[in-house]
């Protein structure tokens, strides 16, 4: 009998005991428990206080969300993954708005609504705008435990229960309903409600793609009702991620299939972002008008009809100072002496210093990845900074091999986080990346190192070489050896360290102009060996 008047749900005027309507705790289909509420002071403290980053007279875009919009009691990645909250600032110009992220995890629509949104909606101010994303939480127990289930579907029901633990009474809501109470409250404030549909879980359908939660239908649904703005982030990070393919999809979650890691916290940002941007609804032109950086970084390439590209990563060994002719070159500005220009274009995209990871933190390898077209080509040669510390100096070393497997880090500058991976899966995603955009990969061995132990120059061939051919036994990628080409060209030409520093500046590692022709010889050496593709653009 207590069990029976714990909950009753209504219908209109019609209240009906909930054991009649046989009410089951909703599933939680996530599998994944999120103990940030348990914590909840701390991760209040860690949380900006609403509306304390407005700037003067601007408004404030609020994020409202879970753990997938803000991971973590913190917040900082240091458990791995990410909120897309986190990354969300990138699309806005912080001169005109500032972006306030005020998820956390662990949170429904409903326990949101009646334990964070209260200090949210007396922040509101006339002109902010409101994102609401949330419902990933939405199950489990009416009335006991987390407390944290709603009514799904978009109806008017409500249920009146009362909290076993503490005997709190509390009328829950469908999924819609709470909708309805967020945008009431922006509207009364005279703020702008933004309806964003859930981010995708690493989840396959039968039909063999990322399985679309309902929540997006009923959002649909309540924009239409409500005349409020809707973005579908479901849909659009859903495709990306079924473009993408099962081993690229994967690393976008990390521990679990909810929630992301920086790579999905980072494409979710983007896609919310565009999808904003793309939106034709009227109501949302004033917050377009404050957006930046929302198309793409992409290479300054002039492409001309009929010939491909090809773009050159890699480090100060591919690109240097490239102008005194008793300098510093990398080989990768000799390109025209191996490559007929009037068949492809070469364009250098490497840079001084960089490591695999860095070359792709700082957004480098994107810009390549978005500059691709089927056709072209792009040589893959990383090595010589990859083996530096990890998280203090430059912090641009890797992981030695070529697992996949990854550890997080805390940087000793700055003191941020990152999840930090192996050599080898930093050029398998490399390959990967290119592939997907009907381009060709090649990965190339870095260029050797003028030391002679032995009488010989030396050969890496026991870690970077064997990490290279692991790769490529993964991928199937094709692959130049450049570090044993320009070797065995050394070792008979040469003979001694001395004899060959003419092949280099300054340094063991960085060549002169004649090092640099050198290399560039070793690349079209390669080339031809393999029978490439590539080689028949060859001068």
């Amino acid at each position: 009998m207590k069990r029976l008047l714990s909950a009753i749900i209504v219908f209109g005027a019609l209240a009906v005991p909930a054991a009649a309507q046989k009410l089951k705790p909703v599933e939680d289909v996530n599998k994944v428990i999120d103990n940030t509420p348990d914590s909840i002071n701390k991760a209040l403290m860690a949380r900006p206080a609403p509306g304390t980053t407005r700037k003067g007279g601007n408004p404030v875009l609020f994020l409202i969300g879970n753990s997938t919009m803000r991971n973590g009691t913190l917040g900082n990645g240091n458990n791995g993954q990410w909120g897309w909250g986190y990354f969300a600032h990138r699309f806005f110009d912080a001169g005109k708005i500032s972006v306030e992220n005020q998820a956390l995890g662990g949170m429904s629509t409903r326990t949101y609504y009646n334990k964070l949104w209260p200090a949210v909606r007396e922040a509101l101010k006339p002109g902010d705008w409101v994102i609401i994303s949330i419902g990933h939480n939405d199950n489990g127990p009416f009335d006991e435990g987390r407390a944290r289930a709603v009514i799904k579907g978009t109806g008017h029901d409500s249920l009146e229960v009362t909290i076993k633990e503490t005997g709190e009474k509390e009328t829950v809501y469908t999924y819609g309903g709470y909708m309805r109470k967020y945008i009431a409250d922006c509207r009364a404030a005279g703020a702008h409600p933004i309806l964003m549909s859930l981010t995708p879980r690493n989840a396959y359908g039968e039909d063999g793609k990322i399985v679309r939660k309902p929540h997006g239908a009923w959002l649909e649904e309540i924009s239409r009702e409500q005349g409020v703005p809707y973005v579908d982030l479901n849909e659009i990070s859903g495709a990306k991620l079924d473009r993408y393919g099962k081993w690229k999809e994967s690393y976008h979650f990390y521990k679990d299939n909810i929630h992301t890691s920086r790579f999905g916290a980072e494409m979710n940002a983007r896609s919310a972002a565009e999808g904003i941007a793309a939106s034709a609804d009227p109501a949302l032109a004033p917050l377009q008008a404050m957006m930046i950086n929302v198309v793409p970084d992409t290479v300054a390439v002039r492409r001309e009809k009929g010939k491909p590209v090809v773009f050159i990563t890699g480090d100060s060994t591919v690109k240097n100072e490239d102008k005194d002719e008793n300098g510093m070159w990398g080989w990768g500005s000799q390109a025209y002496t191996i490559f007929d220009d009037r068949k492809i274009t070469c364009v250098n995209c490497a840079h001084a210093g960089r490591s695999t990871r860095t070359y792709l933190n700082e957004g480098r390898w994107d810009r390549v990845y978005n500059s691709l077209q089927p056709g072209d080509f792009v040589l893959i040669q990383f090595g010589h900074n990859d083996i530096g510390p990890i998280n203090k100096d430059r912090a641009r070393g890797t992981i030695p091999g070529t697992s996949d497997s990854t550890r997080v880090y805390k940087m000793e500058k700055g003191g941020n986080y990152e999840l930090v991976y192996t050599f080898g899966w930093y050029l398998k995603k490399f390959i990967q990346d290119v592939r997907e955009k009907g381009a060709t990969p090649i990965l190339v061995s870095l260029t050797p190192r003028n030391e002679w132990p032995k009488g010989r120059i030396e050969r890496r061939n026991d870690s970077y070489g064997k990490w290279y051919r692991e790769v490529v036994d993964a991928t199937g990628v094709e692959f130049v050896d450049m570090h044993n080409i320009t070797a065995d060209y050394l070792d008979k030409k040469c003979g001694s360290k001395e004899k060959a520093m003419k092949y280099y500046n300054r340094d063991h590692t960085h060549t002169s102009l004649l090092g640099a022709r050198t290399n560039a010889k070793s690349m079209a050496k390669g080339l031809k060996a393999n029978r490439s593709k590539l080689a028949g653009y060859l001068k």
